[in-house]
């Protein structure tokens, strides 16, 4: 073990946070936080991982859960994506390793949603192959210590701190030296105010000796964010109300909202009322949505409707069974911020 990766250990021991998943070696528990923090803060992903382990405490029982139980269990975590490959990967591990966790770098990135990143923690962690992890954490703390300028996000600075990533790591304890780079990342080399003063890299650091800390990492021009306007229409009879389960492969596949008519700019209902055919609609709510690409204008209506002909593309539900399906935030917050609900 390398002085470098030594002092980052010894902090580590006497820094890090008590987090469940590092209490463990068992594959499943460690994957299930690999996938939950996959965009997520600790703060918030921690209840999350909790409920995912009551509800299904090893993988058989995920596999033979339902996706739209385990998109319930999912709702408010955003990327939804995550929860049905994570459901998909669990039917994987069932049906081609017999239930249990492949224990390999490369079975386990072979499994759906699961990329370098997340193949090489749950290796490391759980059995402690010297395969090195790079996350945001890890990206912000190698760029600093080395004053790269290479883009984090293009092609060759992906692979050139993969490289520099895997060159350093304790091939003895690639586990604890993945941690300690994350949590550094975490706890010390954050984005901003990095807490330069107590890093124990300190003076290995090229850009705290250049005191150009706040330059690193260098990223790519940002995507252009995309403006969409959304009008939800809450069609009801009184008792009974109209939704529609998401289908094709966009980020809400599998989830419920309501009938929806979406338009190149923001417009009144009755502007496009020829596309869905309700009469005497009112306005109730907008909010604004935002997504990491996307920002989503949303306008809610309600009608009030005798009968549901006419909408047999629809499924009707009691209004009281909304809550049990799995449905997007933004829909979520509607429902508990209009009066419709609370009646």
């Amino acid at each position: 073990m390398n002085n470098f990766t030594g002092v980052l250990q010894e902090w580590y021991q006497k820094n890090k946070r008590d987090l469940p998943w590092r209490n463990t070696k068992q594959a499943y528990e460690i994957w299930l936080s690999e996938i939950i923090l996959q965009q997520t803060q600790v703060v918030q992903g921690l209840s999350y991982y909790y409920k995912f382990i009551a509800a299904y405490p090893n993988v058989n029982v995920l596999a033979s859960s339902s996706q739209e139980h385990v998109l319930k269990n999912w709702q408010g975590l955003g990327y939804y994506s995550r929860a049905r490959n994570l459901h998909f990967a669990a039917k994987q591990i069932v049906e081609s390793y017999g239930g249990v966790f492949p224990s390999t770098y490369t079975k386990i990135k072979a499994l759906k949603g699961v990329g370098d990143y997340t193949a090489a923690a749950i290796a490391s962690f759980a059995f402690n192959e010297p395969y090195a992890v790079v996350d945001g954490n890890v990206y912000r703390v190698l760029s600093r210590l080395f004053a790269i300028k290479t883009p984090i996000n293009s092609t060759k600075g992906k692979k050139e701190f993969a490289e520099l990533a895997q060159s350093i790591i304790d091939y003895k304890n690639p586990g604890s030296h993945n941690q300690a780079m994350m949590e550094l990342g975490a706890l010390i080399c954050r984005p901003q105010k990095p807490q330069c003063e107590i890093c124990p890299l300190q003076f290995n650091c090229e850009a705290n000796k250049l005191e150009t800390t706040a330059d690193f990492p260098v990223k790519l021009n940002k995507v252009k964010i995309k403006k969409r306007y959304l009008n939800y229409v809450i069609i009801s009879d009184g008792k009974h109300i109209l939704v529609n389960q998401r289908k094709g492969k966009g980020i809400w596949q599998g989830l419920y909202d309501f009938p929806l008519i979406e338009s190149k700019k923001e417009v009144n209902l009755v502007d496009c009322i020829d596309e869905i055919t309700i009469k005497g609609a009112t306005f109730d709510m907008a909010l604004k949505h935002i997504l990491t690409h996307q920002h989503l204008y949303v306008k809610f209506w309600i009608a009030n409707v005798a009968s549901f002909k006419g909408f047999e593309q629809y499924t009707v539900i009691n209004i009281n069974d909304l809550e049990d399906l799995p449905l997007p935030q933004l829909i979520v917050r509607y429902i508990e911020q209009s009066s419709f609900f609370k009646r």
